[in-house]
Parts: structure tokens; sequence; C-alpha cells
């Protein structure tokens, strides 16, 4: 009985523990945080380079004025057309002036990826190159 009980305890506090490092979003260990920073009219960032995984990004405003979001799709896609977004990378929520917002766990096979905010004028050729 008392091996059974530890069982379940050490299921529970990794569980507990990979659930609560993430503002209550499950993460597996395989799972990186991409951080991006809005201003003015830009992301701070304007190209990455990563490996074919799953992401979140954790985008921050950064004196904007303004609520900001974020958009990620392929390169070639039209940036225009909602149904290109890959929208598990959409913040879970508009990114108020002075704080950072996630996006849901996002898968990112080999390839080039655009990315832009429809609510803060940025670019939207910023890049990530996935190999």
């Amino acid at each position: 009985m008392k091996k059974t009980i530890a069982i379940f305890t050490l299921i529970f506090g990794v569980i507990f523990g990979a659930f609560s490092q993430t503002d209550g979003k499950m993460m597996s260990d395989k799972t990186e945080v991409v951080k991006l920073v809005q201003t003015p009219g830009e992301f701070t960032q304007k190209e990455l380079s990563l490996k074919p995984g799953t992401y979140v990004f954790e985008v921050s405003n950064q004196n904007v004025g303004h609520d900001v979001g974020f958009v990620l799709i392929k390169k070639g896609d039209d940036p225009q057309n909602p149904k290109n977004h890959i929208q598990t990378a959409y913040t879970t929520k508009a990114i108020a002036n002075g704080t950072s917002e996630r996006s849901n766990p996002t898968v990112l096979a080999e390839g080039e990826y655009y990315y832009f905010c429809p609510l803060n004028p940025t670019a939207t050729d910023n890049l990530i190159v996935v190999k």
C-alpha cells in the first residue's frame, strides 16, 4: 500500500510540477520557449534559427502604447488570409502594454516562417528558419 501511495505521489508531483511551471499550460520537456519583444512598429528580433520541434512563443509588449498580438505563417502564404495563420502560435490573449503573453505549444517542421503583429504595424518579413 505504501508503494502505491508513493508511486501516485510521484506521478502527481511530476504532472503538477510541469503544469505549474507553464502558467497552467502543459508543456513537455522538449518544448522550448522563444521570447520575442515588440516595441512601437517592430519586433526587436528580426530573424531566428530554430531546429524542428515544439515551441511556445512568449511575446512582450515593450511600451507600444496599446495591445499587441502575434501571428506566425509559413513563408509564401498570404499573411492577410487568417486561414494561413498557424493558430496554435497565437498568444492566448491580447498582450497589454508592459506585459507578456504566451502561445500554445506549436510544432514547427523544417522550413521558413514569417511572424508579425496584426495590431502593431510590424513588418511581415521577420523570419524564423527551421532546419
